[in-house]
């Protein structure tokens, strides 16, 4: 469905979305440059943060060029397999941050409830582990949906009340009965979300405990800087992907949907390298020193 009906409108929006994922795509592309190249960046922290710099670049990829292709053309129209495909990455792409996220929260606990044992247990094999077991273990999820998804028939509407291909809007417009469909994906999320659900919440129980101990006010604003960044940024994706799997999506609510919609596609993959950078000493001195601007480069 289309965004807009107004041609001028459209094009506004295509402007300020295509000025959104350029920036989006460079931010990100940037910090995974920075933690790639500076050697002082080569920390378990910085390697989580460069994997999700590459996961909200390819997640926006999926959906933002074609929704700008279409706002241009004012065509809005998508084949069954091209569908199918953008719909797998969304799923994909989305369960990986999700994982990530827990690593990452994991990542903060041991930096703050175990700084001695911190080189130890967050060798470099663990965090390759963690990360390969992100990548690997979020392709079961869109695996599954489009295997039973196979057995439907698409024969009536072909409205999608979306600006991009997502399980429930295709369940929604299938002529099939979709019951097995609907139980499948409760049992994925039965599989895969409880721990998801458990890794993720834990850790900050603990390290609230932890911070509250220590005496010094100083000390727990140190504490409490080093996964200030880490819980916006699970805030901001959980409280849009909630409101977009868990509210109805009925006709009152439609034009909301497709605004919080709009932010959780494109606009919170450029929030992630902004609260990160903002708040982070050791990227900007990476960014000044890439650029030349850094002072002790400059007085010499």
């Amino acid at each position: 469905m289309s965004l807009s009906d107004n041609q001028k409108i459209s094009y506004l929006l295509f402007i300020i979305f295509l000025l959104i994922y350029m920036m989006t795509f460079l931010t990100n592309f940037l910090i995974l440059l920075l933690v790639l190249t500076c050697a002082h960046l080569h920390t378990p922290m910085y390697f989580f943060l460069g994997n999700l710099a590459f996961l909200d670049m390819s997640y926006s990829s999926v959906t933002a060029p074609r929704m700008l292709r279409h706002l241009a053309t004012q065509h809005w129209s998508i084949s069954f397999p091209e569908c199918i495909a953008q719909m797998f990455f969304v799923i994909y792409f989305g369960t990986s941050e999700a994982f990530l996220l827990s690593s990452m929260s994991y990542d903060r606990y041991v930096a703050i409830c175990r700084p001695l044992h911190y080189s130890q247990v967050m060798s470099w094999g663990t965090c390759t582990q963690m990360v390969s077991l992100v990548w690997s273990s979020a392709f079961f999820a869109p695996f599954m949906y489009i295997f039973f998804l196979r057995r439907l028939t698409f024969c009536g509407p072909n409205f999608i009340h979306n600006f991009f291909c997502d399980l429930p809007h295709l369940l929604q417009i299938s002529c099939s009965d979709t019951s097995i469909n609907v139980l499948v994906v409760i049992v994925v999320n039965l599989a895969m979300g409880p721990s998801d659900f458990y890794v993720r919440p834990c850790p900050y129980v603990r390290i609230f405990r932890t911070v509250f101990k220590i005496r010094s006010s100083d000390g727990k604003r140190k504490a409490f800087s080093t996964c200030t960044s880490h819980l916006i940024v699970v805030f901001v994706y959980y409280a849009s992907i909630t409101f977009i799997y868990l509210v109805p999506n009925t006709s009152n609510l439609l034009t909301l949907n497709q605004v919080v919609t709009v932010i959780y596609a494109l606009i919170t993959p450029l929030l992630n390298p902004l609260i990160y950078s903002l708040r982070n000493k050791d990227l900007k001195v990476a960014l000044r020193r890439t650029l030349h601007i850094d002072g002790t480069r400059r007085s010499t």
